[in-house]
């Protein structure tokens, strides 16, 4: 991979996974409170579904989806229930009345402070005593955050 192809890649990857990010909880927050949580989901799995599919137009399985599929492993189950999760979680905390800005951040640092002893333990990642002064400004602002006005 090319230095130009991989630095693309390393600002693409964080604008799509923000901008998608905010408009999945703009549109969550937006979805009616009197439809079934279940059809909701369906649909949005449904369109989902064709959404990627249109996705083998860029990212073709050239060894075909078969092979593909043999290497998948117990991660891609994880990741439905996981995505399931999160859709209902958001579901519920719109309806019973989450501010838009507020849920999302809370949800997020909140997610990340748990997910910092998995990625030093289980994946190896090295933190540094920025990062670990940042984590502590995390905690101040879920505090913050949550401060009965």
């Amino acid at each position: 991979m090319t230095g130009n192809h991989s630095m693309f890649l390393f600002y693409f990857s964080i604008t799509l996974a923000i901008a998608s990010s905010a408009f999945y909880h703009f549109v969550a927050k937006s979805t009616p409170s009197t439809v079934n949580f279940t059809v909701s989901l369906l649909v949005t799995y449904a369109i989902a579904f064709v959404v990627t599919l249109f996705g083998f137009i860029f990212l073709p399985a050239r060894n075909g989806v078969l092979a593909e599929i043999r290497q998948l492993n117990w991660a891609s189950i994880g990741l439905a229930i996981g995505v399931v999760g999160i859709e209902f979680g958001f579901l519920l905390m719109y309806r019973s009345g989450w501010n838009l800005g507020i849920a999302a951040v809370i949800v997020t640092v909140a997610a990340s402070l748990i997910l910092v002893p998995v990625a030093i333990f289980v994946f190896k990642d090295k933190i540094s005593w920025v990062n670990i002064l940042g984590i502590l400004v995390c905690l101040v602002g879920l505090v913050m955050l949550n401060w009965k006005r």
